[in-house]
């Protein structure tokens, strides 16, 4: 394990990477699918050697700031990886070129979850299987990112409660002695998410299965719920044979990427109030009751004023509609209810679509695989926003609350609004790019925040004309595919590593 440890972290994961490999090639010999099998044999085979031979001449690799060396390779990870992951989906698909199979891996490993594949078989069940498989690595190396790497220099959403201290290694709660090893750190937290993280998936998996879901289909849409990818071999959620329980079971698995408390093993902080009181988790609640709520009551506005009977039945569908892609949007999973069209049809919008956009942007919750500007964000700029209304009335007010409520109301909030400042110039450069490429702006809108909030379904969800991804020129797919990375790492934590001594200042 100390051998390990002491490895660059870009061999481990790619060591790991061709290891993965090795279960969609089992998975072919079982389905007498040979020549996937030997894809996907060949290219782990020939990645383990490769990663064997430049492990033997790093071995005595020491950086001199371990800390920062972990940010680089957390970073340049989504910048290698995917090119060694389109290996075997190129070798497997031959009717597909090498740049497709790389936004593919793109698009699963940043558990966007966009595809060119969109045609029911046009992929082998192996290949699915091995998109599942990134997506769902992918968002565990987020978690174990996020816990290890950002919240020890207080990024990724933990500058809130230490606004100066960004990039700066902190102490873990309660140690006292020097700082812990990286390396170690970073593995430490990986075996202890990785029976959590498996476990749940297993559990979903297996939940499924009873509600009367394929294997496969099963497997899949459990990944994909636990890495909020929204990977699945179908065309749609609503064509799963387990239907309504499904939803109800994948709704549960969504609830971890509200609040990452709710995953043992995910990073503390010393001022964390009890779980019924967690920012993020009653910011969610508020979405996901309000949302639905206002969908809802729109359709019974309309009703009295015209008088329309309504069915029962019909009624709870719509809501349940509502309420289950509202959370899925919100955890920028992407999983459209069955029930959707029922809540589209009851609340009379023309373009709800837009709501959900809006929430994507939301995000889930920090240290979680969500995307989007994360709920703990938005709850500090509501913070602020009501305590400047309090001192309109009140202007010689002292606002409550502790050290850590005034931290994060005031340069708490400072900083969150410099991130979402930051997202917004991003999505307006990336939407300009697409603008530049020839895309319309509705679209390149809707293509825009699926990217840079990791929520690839939002393209087909919104039912704008050619608003796919298979149809894309290549050039939006390569800016498209860098705005899944950007929105993956969150460009706070990218302007860090590559500004480390301007934020120390």
């Amino acid at each position: 394990m100390g051998r390990l440890t002491a490895l660059p972290l870009p061999v481990v994961l790619t060591a790991l990477a061709g290891l993965m490999m090795y279960l969609p090639a089992v998975h072919a010999l079982a389905q007498e699918q040979h020549r996937v099998g030997r894809a996907f044999f060949y290219s782990g085979t020939l990645v383990l050697v490769l990663t064997m031979l430049v492990a033997i001449a790093t071995a005595g690799w020491r950086p001199h700031n371990a800390a920062r060396s972990h940010l680089r390779g957390f970073v340049l990870a989504y910048a290698f990886l995917p090119p060694v992951l389109a290996l075997p989906f190129s070798e497997a698909v031959p009717d597909t070129s090498y740049f497709n199979a790389w936004f593919e891996m793109v698009s699963a490993f940043t558990t966007t979850g966009a595809t060119l594949y969109d045609t029911p078989g046009r992929l082998p069940q192996s290949v699915h299987l091995w998109r599942g498989l990134v997506g769902w690595a992918g968002g565990f190396f987020v978690l174990v990112a996020a816990t290890g790497i950002l919240a020890s220099q207080h990024l990724g959403g933990f500058e809130l409660y230490a606004p100066r201290a960004i990039g700066r290694v902190r102490l873990e709660p309660g140690q006292t002695g020097p700082v812990v090893d990286p390396a170690q750190r970073l593995m430490r937290h990986a075996l202890t998410l990785l029976p959590v993280y498996a476990g749940l998936t297993g559990l979903v998996w297996l939940a499924l299965l009873i509600a009367g879901d394929p294997g496969l289909v099963a497997l899949m849409h459990a990944m994909g719920t636990l890495s909020t990818s929204g990977i699945s071999p179908l065309p749609r959620l609503s064509d799963a044979a387990s239907g309504g329980i499904g939803e109800v079971i994948i709704a549960l698995g969504l609830a971890f990427a509200l609040t990452r408390r709710f995953m043992p093993g995910a990073a503390r902080i010393e001022t964390e109030v009890p779980l019924l009181r967690d920012p993020e988790l009653r910011v969610g609640l508020a979405f996901i009751l309000a949302v639905p709520a206002a969908l809802f009551l729109r359709h019974w506005i309309g009703a009295i004023e015209g008088e329309i009977a309504s069915d029962a039945l019909q009624a709870v569908q719509a809501l349940w509609g509502a309420l289950f892609t509202v959370l899925s949007f919100l955890t920028t999973t992407g999983f459209e209810s069955a029930g959707w069209a029922d809540a589209r049809a009851w609340s009379g919008m023309d373009a709800p679509w837009l709501i959900l956009l809006g929430l994507t942007m939301i995000g889930g919750g920090v240290a979680t695989t969500a995307g989007g500007v994360k709920l703990l964000r938005v709850y500090a700029l509501y913070k602020l926003g009501r305590r400047e209304m309090d001192r309109l009335s009140d202007p010689s007010s002292v606002g409550g609350g502790g050290a850590a409520a005034r931290r994060m109301r005031g340069e708490g909030a400072f900083i969150a609004f410099v991130f979402f400042m930051l997202f917004a110039l991003s999505l307006g450069v990336v939407n300009l790019t697409l603008a530049l490429l020839g895309i319309p702006f509705e679209r390149a809108l809707v293509l825009s925040v699926a990217a840079l909030t990791t929520t690839g379904p939002m393209a087909s969800v919104s039912q704008l004309s050619e608003t796919g991804w298979s149809s894309l020129a290549p050039g939006a797919k390569a800016v498209l595919a860098a705005a899944m990375v950007l929105g993956r790492l969150e460009t706070l934590a990218l302007l860090t590593f590559l500004l480390p001594t301007a934020w120390r200042r």
